[in-house]
């Protein structure tokens, strides 16, 4: 299978390209900025990347650079779009309109582009954090601008896809974790334990899901490659550790002291405020064993590369 991914310097998009580079697909990497341009993290994953990844530099969503790779492409089976405009994802403010602009900037003629390289379908990354996605009591509520900017996103892709007889596929993701992530919650982690100090958990009465990064790029794979090329759409929202965030810390605690010989005490706040909806899960449970997937071996590599790489903390 031939795929064209989008926002592979990303954490999720670089094991995302892995993975479907480990399961034969031959991938495609369009890349928004010039090779230059990428630094820290991002300039790490790429160079991480395997060499069978082809990278298109300079290459933004709805450019002539991306038609051009998507022509050269062909033939064609899929588009993965899961790039996204993040600028400043966590203000209050942030431009939800702008985003979607970004998301799907000649979105016709991409889609064309794709039919004509023989592709029948565009794959989709969505968040639970959308209105409408996830489970618990309250969905209908959006995480935030930039989650409503997601969900805006894919009904955009999906109305003009349909109209072009594309079929829409969409992959929803949790709160994925380990080996290239982004200075988040467990990094925070990590970081105040590799330096003596007790982190302080600020929010853990949420309901949270959170998933290793390896278990959530293999089942994007098994979506991406092993969906037949007709049929009804498909919707997955892989889900692994649902619970309190204070529990999941306390995972997170217990695993790595067990690596390492850390303390990783932690100080768990009194939580009285709630702005976004309390508890919201991922309904797709994932069998790891099926998928092939070590839990004991991810925690080593997740605590390998907190501990070998202090940049990345």
């Amino acid at each position: 299978m031939r795929v064209l991914l989008t926002g592979a310097s990303s954490f999720t998009g670089h094991w995302f390209a892995r993975h479907l580079s480990a399961a034969g697909a031959t991938v495609v990497a369009t890349l928004s900025g010039a090779a230059a341009g990428y630094g820290g993290g991002h300039a790490r994953r790429l160079a991480r990347l395997p060499p069978a990844v082809a990278r298109i530099h300079a290459a933004p969503f709805g450019s002539d650079a991306m038609l051009a790779a998507i022509r050269a492409a062909a033939p064609l089976d899929a588009l993965c779009h899961h790039w996204a405009h993040m600028t400043g994802y966590t203000r209050p403010d942030f431009p939800v309109e702008e985003a979607v602009a970004a998301n799907t900037r000649n979105l016709g003629a991409v889609l064309d582009a794709l039919r004509e390289a023989g592709g029948t379908r565009i794959v989709v990354t969505g968040s639970y954090g959308e209105p409408g996605e996830g489970a618990g009591p309250e969905t209908e509520r959006s995480f935030s601008p930039y989650a409503t900017s997601k969900a805006v996103t894919f009904a955009r892709i999906r109305e003009a896809a349909l109209a072009r007889g594309l079929r829409v596929d969409k992959f929803v993701i949790p709160n994925p974790f380990g080996p290239e992530e982004e200075p988040r919650f467990t990094a925070y982690l990590m970081r105040e334990w590799a330096a003596g100090r007790v982190p302080e958990v600020r929010t853990p009465a949420y309901v949270r899901d959170n998933i290793p990064v390896g278990l959530l790029a293999r089942a994007y794979a098994r979506l991406v490659l092993e969906r037949p090329a007709s049929g009804p759409e498909a919707r997955l929202a892989p889900g692994f550790y649902a619970g309190a965030q204070g529990d999941f810390a306390a995972r997170v605690a217990r695993e790595v002291s067990a690596r390492t010989g850390w303390r990783c005490d932690l100080r768990l706040a009194a939580q009285t405020d709630f702005p976004e909806p309390r508890a919201r899960w991922n309904p797709d449970r994932v069998d790891a064993a099926a998928l092939g997937f070590d839990e004991a071996a991810a925690w080593d590599d997740f605590t390998r590369f907190h501990t070998s790489m202090p940049a990345a903390v």
